[in-house]
């Protein structure tokens, strides 16, 4: 190559590039000396994060308080919808997103409540108390152990259990993303977190002069620059600092971008390899000028390649592991095949989300429930050995009766639910073993802190997808639960449940 066909090198994109990707630790010190060390690495890239929001209703309950802290001690991000903010905040403390509606009043269920929604765990309940009065702290309704005479105070069973929970789904079902589908990347809601995980990897890492960046503009994040070949280059490119720990996608087919190009074709990486010189698992796709489409890229279509040729050896992509995403446009394939739709200099690429598709239908909207809904009026029943709500339904404005009209609302809307039908609640610590079954005939006990665990837990679980079930402490103390086998075991619905069913 003579001179005149060789460009000025940039010598200090070269190293920004190799400081901002951690390659030489050396030159990351220097850097945090002279500016200053970040403040305990705030914004480091964690695959084990939840994007979407889980958002409680009931969060000030026995049960929806448990669920909104076993849900951020998962990981999940949480919004507790409450009516009375300063109750809230007393109970739930600052630190937690709170917004005020009331899910029998649908006109407050507003998309600041729904946006960003990954699934619904409804904890609401109508307020029962005894005839006599309780505590500020509601003391004798908590304690579970002596009887007192109950009754409603405040809203009716009708508006709470029922219209109050169709509310709910009808409004959740507008926001609630595709079941099978797992958000990755949300470029439509910027972020400090989100903007520090990607950063520029051109072809100045080999002596070119191609040049590009990653910004955050109207709620996408906008890949451009200018690819020169000068130099024997040709590729710019946008890369994610690795995720640690890293994104475990092995229930899912491959990953899906939503993106608006130039009409030319790309290219995407995913690594399993945390050095910055690995193997990297490849896939081109076109654009379509100025238009929004859909990239679905099946894990089974992954090509393995090192600096461009393929590696004929190397397995497949391990989708458990995947801690780096790469997009890229190139004046190459691989192997040296020439791609087709590339033009030199200046590109526009628009990617709005990178999601993970057909993985297994998780629900989407656990509702609790209550043991008993389907017995007032069921023939054959004995009273004196039911619970008090089943024998007091009618004095209780047919609080179960309208419970399982709430549950039917949800049945019947099409989101992939769980119904959890406890008995009896209690204040104890929990802890015990479990008793699933289904048909509606148990009686017994449950903590509230064994109902929020089994909430959390059933949002990451196929088997508790579309199931109605009843669920008791049994008699002994466990370390830990088999969720997958106590779920495997339930019969799943698409349709409602009004009978008596045994498994």
């Amino acid at each position: 190559m003579t001179d005149k066909n060789r460009s000025q090198w940039d010598l200090g994109r070269f190293i920004e590039t190799l400081t901002y990707f951690e390659v030489i630790p050396f030159l990351n010190w220097v850097q945090q000396l002279i500016q200053g060390r970040p403040k305990d690495n705030q914004y480091k890239p964690n695959g084990g994060r939840n994007v979407g929001v889980i958002l409680v209703a009931g969060a000030t309950g026995g049960v929806g308080k448990r669920v909104v802290q076993r849900s951020l001690q998962q990981g999940y991000k949480v919004r507790a919808l409450v009516r009375d903010i300063d109750k809230a905040r007393s109970i739930l403390g600052n630190d937690i997103d709170l917004v005020v509606a009331d899910i029998t009043q649908p006109e407050t269920l507003t998309p600041l409540v729904l946006s960003d929604i990954q699934a619904v765990i409804c904890c609401t309940a109508v307020r029962v108390q005894p005839v006599e009065g309780d505590t500020a702290d509601r003391a004798k309704y908590y304690q579970g152990v002596k009887f007192y005479q109950p009754e409603i105070v405040g809203d009716t069973p009708e508006n709470v259990e029922y219209q109050g929970v169709k509310n709910l789904v009808e409004a959740a079902a507008k926001y609630l993303p595709q079941a099978n589908e797992k958000l990755i990347f949300d470029f439509t809601k910027p972020s400090a977190e989100l903007k520090d995980s990607w950063g520029a990897l051109d072809d100045v890492v080999m002596g070119g002069v191609s040049a590009s960046n990653i910004q955050l503009v109207e709620n996408t994040a906008l890949f451009a620059g200018n690819v020169s070949t000068a130099n024997s280059g040709g590729f710019a490119s946008v890369r994610t600092k690795n995720f640690d720990p890293p994104f475990n996608l092995s229930s899912y087919e491959g990953v899906k971008l939503r993106v608006k190009g130039d009409g030319q074709r790309y290219k995407i990486f995913l690594r399993t390899d945390t050095t910055w010189d690995g193997v990297g698992y490849s896939y081109s796709f076109d654009t379509v000028a100025n238009t929004w489409i859909d990239v679905h890229i099946p894990f089974a279509d992954l090509i393995p390649v090192f600096r461009a040729k393929t590696v004929k050896d190397a397995p497949p992509i391990e989708q458990s592991r995947i801690c780096s995403f790469q997009l890229m446009l190139s004046k190459f394939e691989h192997d040296g095949a020439l791609n087709p739709k590339f033009s030199p200099g200046s590109f526009t690429f628009q990617l709005e989300s990178i999601k993970a598709y057909g993985g297994a239908t998780l629900p989407q909207f656990i509702l609790v429930s209550s043991a008993g809904v389907t017995r007032p009026g069921r023939p054959g029943i004995n009273l004196d050995e039911e619970p008090p709500a089943v024998k007091l339904n009618d004095q209780l404005g047919g609080i179960l009766t309208w419970k399982l009209k709430g549950e039917d609302s949800l049945r019947e809307s099409g989101i992939p639910y769980t119904i959890i039908r406890p008995c009896a609640l209690t204040e104890d610590l929990g802890g015990q073993e479990l008793i699933f079954e289904q048909g509606d005939n148990i009686r017994g006990k449950i903590s509230r802190e064994d109902v929020a665990e089994l909430c959390v837990q059933a949002l990451k679980i196929g088997k508790a997808s579309n199931v109605t079930f009843e669920v008791k402490q049994g008699e002994n103390t466990v370390n830990s639960i088999d969720w997958q086998s106590l779920f495997s075991n339930l019969y799943q619905f698409n349709v409602k449940l009004h009978i008596s069913r045994s498994p």
